[in-house]
């Protein structure tokens, strides 16, 4: 496709005045813009100043046809009844939403045939925006709807992202605060056999906790690539901290390993992060055999504990300090409570689960955490057969205003 090799030889900063030229052409587009969604995933932002209409200003995420496009993750048709309509289009890779692309053109123009071919413009565009972004700030630049600190500009240049997708499984994440926070640690790995994820702790705030985070992120990967298995990567990973830190500061994480044939999972607790099943009407917080943090103390050994999924089953990872948020030690009464709050998103698509679990938890008494990673997977399994309309809760695809 012409589109595809312009954006592949345009300059970094350069994509969307590329993507103009082009749209021109294909569907005689008057004017091309790009929203970008922010760090905290509250508003829309433009790459470039523009001139032009209002609809491509700044705008709040799920308002607006903008909002609109960007929340139910459809195309969004704006007008028609004039001379010109507007499309509103999800930009969006493997699952991570990037924005919303902002086409407006001759109404006559407006059909089933383009709308396709711009959904696909807009799949394009979001891969490029993906390789684009290692080579100019522009991208990064336009998602700060306020100033980074250095410790989640950390964070934010290690971590893969926010969500991913495969044929057996959706995987969304969110975390507070967007802005400050730099100690979450998130990473997840895809090949043909099993999907592989981390989540853990912070440690604190401060540069240091960011550095164990940053260290102990980096020793996961390198031990996965150097083919080891969870086991092997919680031991690695282990003896990287307390070589640096001999003790003093350590990580509780979870290392998570999927079948992506059977569903059948290994799991390494080293610490952790709590885990949720959402199965059927039953909502539960699974045990695990809780082992010792990574880093705390030397050689320490690792066992791997076998459990399943099955179609149609929701897990929720959440990581954070515990001991902050229940100062009493009364761990039972505080799962009661996350236990009633990640219930009630039972019914909310996977995408927006995360947040609605994070806001859910900063509303519930008790239960108020400062520095909190919410992931969410819907596994569906091979075939697909437990994908159930993106969590039960459909949204009405496209509109016309």
């Amino acid at each position: 496709m012409t589109t595809e090799r312009a954006l592949r030889g345009a300059p970094p900063h350069r994509l969307l005045d590329s993507l103009r030229v082009e749209l021109a052409q294909l569907v005689a587009a008057l004017s091309v813009d790009l929203l970008l969604v922010d760090y905290g995933l509250t508003s829309l932002h433009p790459v470039e100043p523009v001139q032009a209409p209002a609809a491509v200003q700044h705008v709040t995420v799920g308002s607006g046809p903008a909002g609109r496009a960007f929340s139910t993750q459809q195309p969004y048709l704006f007008g028609g009844d004039g001379p010109t309509a507007t499309v509103f289009l999800p930009v969006t890779v493997r699952g991570d939403r990037c924005g919303v692309l902002v086409v407006v053109l001759p109404s006559h123009r407006v059909t089933a045939r383009s709308t396709e071919d711009l959904v696909h413009v807009a799949e394009i565009l979001g891969h490029a925006l993906r390789v684009a972004d290692r080579h100019t700030d522009l991208y990064r630049r336009t998602r700060r709807a306020r100033p980074l600190s250095v410790l989640a500009e950390m964070q934010w240049g290690v971590l893969p992202g926010r969500a991913c997708t495969g044929a057996e499984f959706d995987l969304n994440a969110y975390w507070e605060p967007a802005y400050t926070s730099g100690g979450h640690v998130l990473d997840w790995c895809v090949t043909e056999e099993e999907l592989t994820l981390v989540v853990a702790n912070g440690t604190g705030p401060g540069t240091r906790s960011a550095l164990v985070s940053n260290l102990a992120l980096n020793a996961i990967r390198n031990a996965r690539r150097a083919g080891l298995d969870l086991v092997g990567q919680a031991s690695l990973t282990d003896q990287a901290l307390y070589g640096q830190h001999r003790g003093e500061r350590s990580l509780s994480a979870l290392l998570l390993s999927f079948a992506r044939a059977t569903g059948d999972l290994r799991v390494v607790d080293a610490g952790s992060p709590t885990v949720w099943r959402l199965r059927g009407t039953v909502t539960e917080r699974i045990e695990l055999d809780r082992q010792l943090p990574l880093g705390m103390f030397e050689d320490t050994v690792y066992a791997p504990q076998h459990l399943r999924v099955l179609p149609g089953d929701r897990l929720v990872f959440l990581a954070w300090d515990r001991s902050e948020a229940a100062p009493d030690g009364n761990d039972e009464a505080l799962d009661l409570s996350v236990g009633r709050v990640i219930d009630r998103t039972r019914l909310v698509p996977g995408r927006d689960a995360p947040q609605a679990v994070v806001r859910a938890l900063r509303e519930a008494p008790g239960t108020t955490p400062d520095d909190v990673l919410v992931v969410c997977l819907d596994w569906h399994g091979r075939g697909g057969e437990g994908r159930g309309g993106d969590g039960g809760a459909a949204a009405q695809a496209a509109g016309q205003s």
